[in-house]
């Protein structure tokens, strides 16, 4: 399906700086960019760095004099999903885990699966399919905890989560990732432009890797699953951070939207249902 994708933001730069953001769509085998524009105004020289395991594109600028900035991203973006079916899926032990996937079932910053591991397996260590796991246990994060705009701050951890049960989409999948890590289900941060969400803004989700393949998860349920351009992947947010700021700069505005770039749409996957989930190519 094809989305054009767009952000606009603004900063105030008030001594040297670098900035670092991370607002491209990310290029995959499957995601296919057909066309994309970087601009800053006024011009600023910039270049793209990519992380060492392709997860992140970044822009890296350097500003050298006070005084407004305006940065825009626009693109046309093709992307691909499957619906795949774990109905009658096993865990897969971690002495056959791939070594790129073991980071992802570690505690990190802002999901520590350590703290929540007895929670974790008291709610669902129960359920045998792993599947089933994620599905119940992003089923409980939407029933019990409130999505509250503005209620958590950029040092909100899972653990966090669970005791305050409010947050935005970021705090609902780092609290997914740590529930599936505690599973010993790796789980990895999804950051993307999203079609439908209102209002229209980045939109954090969680993959957790299941048959040898990751699956998309959101406990939010404010967007269909199918409805995602991809913009990084990581442990946590701490990873996959829209901008990096260094030197004396503040956020002023920002505009994101999402919308389809072709006439209709296939069917809206808000959740998975049975045992079939949503994959990204």
């Amino acid at each position: 399906m094809k989305f054009n994708v767009f952000t606009e933001m603004e900063y105030t730069v008030r001594s040297a700086s670098t900035l670092i953001l991370n607002i491209s769509a990310l290029r995959t085998p499957h995601q296919i960019i057909l066309n994309e524009t970087f601009t800053i105004d006024p011009y600023i020289k910039s270049e793209e760095l990519s992380s060492v395991s392709d997860e992140n594109r970044l822009m890296r600028f350097e500003i050298n004099e006070a005084g407004n900035i305006k940065v825009t991203y626009k693109a046309t973006v093709n992307n691909f999903y499957k619906i795949t079916d774990h109905e009658y899926q096993d865990e897969v032990p971690v002495a056959q885990f791939d070594a790129s996937i073991l980071p992802y079932l570690y505690p990190s910053r802002y999901c520590q699966s350590d703290k929540l591991y007895r929670l974790a397996n008291n709610m669902f260590g129960h359920i045998y399919n792993p599947f089933s796991k994620v599905i119940a246990l992003t089923d409980w994060i939407n029933k019990n905890v409130q999505y509250l705009s503005g209620f958590s701050n950029a040092q909100t951890s899972a653990y966090d989560t669970v005791t305050e049960q409010a947050g935005v989409c970021r705090d609902f999948a780092h609290l997914g990732i740590a529930l599936c890590r505690a599973l010993t289900i790796p789980a990895r941060y999804f950051t993307g432009y999203a079609y439908q969400l209102k209002p229209a803004d980045f939109h954090a989700c969680f993959e957790a890797y299941l048959g040898g393949e990751w699956v998309l998860f959101d406990a939010t349920k404010l967007v269909p699953l199918n409805g995602l351009v991809k913009i990084a992947t990581g442990r946590d947010a701490a990873d996959t951070a829209i901008a990096n700021i260094f030197g004396d700069v503040t956020f002023t505005s920002m505009i994101v939207s999402c919308e389809l770039a072709e006439d209709g749409f296939e069917p809206l996957f808000y959740q998975s249902n049975g045992f079939t989930g949503v994959t990204y190519l």
